[in-house]
Formats: structure tokens, sequence, C-alpha cells
């Protein structure tokens, strides 16, 4: 068993935005196939610029505030209690356009450790 407490971890950065703020629960491969599970912290106004995994899926899930992810050319809203998932290859951007702060949940699993299940 392993117990994390968000108030234990460093602060880090995002590698995306090095002025975004995160703190990583589960650290890279700690799960096979798990490539992270962090908390991300985006202030008003900040954006972790596009890009793609083409090796990984990633899973966000909005914690509080509410932002915006642009995934290959299209605006979604991301709202409070809200999960989305970003698969292989789709280019993706995360933005916080609002004054209140976005707090992201999120992980990744390597495409070829993961199945897609709807």
């Amino acid at each position: 068993m392993k117990k994390t407490s968000l108030d234990d971890l460093p602060v880090q950065a995002v590698s995306h935005n090095r002025d975004i703020r995160k703190r990583v629960m589960i650290g890279n491969l700690a799960v096979p196939g798990l490539t992270g599970f962090s908390q991300a912290v985006f202030t008003a106004g900040q954006v972790a610029p596009g890009h793609v995994h083409e090796d990984m899926y990633e899973v966000f899930f909005v914690h509080r505030g509410r932002g915006v992810i642009l995934v290959d050319g299209v605006e979604h809203s991301m709202s409070l209690d809200e999960c989305i998932m970003v698969e292989p290859g789709e280019h993706h951007e995360i933005s916080n356009p609002y004054p209140d702060e976005l707090v992201l949940l999120y992980f990744g699993f390597r495409s070829n450790d993961a199945e897609v299940q709807s």
C-alpha cells in the first residue's frame, strides 16, 4: 500500500508551462504503464501549450474551477466534476481564461499498456 497526502508533496513545474504548478501523487511507472498521477493548478490566464503524446492516454478530472481544452482544433469547456480523456496522437492544449483557479487531477497511461473501454 502507498498513501500520499498533497500537503507532504513538493510543488513542481508542469513540463508544458513552467509557471503552472503540480504535485505528483504517483510517479512515472510506479504502476505499470502509468506515467504519473498529479494535481495541477492553473491560475487565471495560464495555458499549457498545445502538444501531442504519441504513445499515451491522458485523463483530466476537473477538481475545482473551470477551463478550456482544445483537442485537434476543437474547443471544449472543462467544468467542475467533469472527466476528459485525450487519446494518443490528439493535439491538446489546456487554458484557464477565468478569474478563479482551475485545479485538475490527471494521469497518463502508455498506450501499449492501456485498454480503452467505453
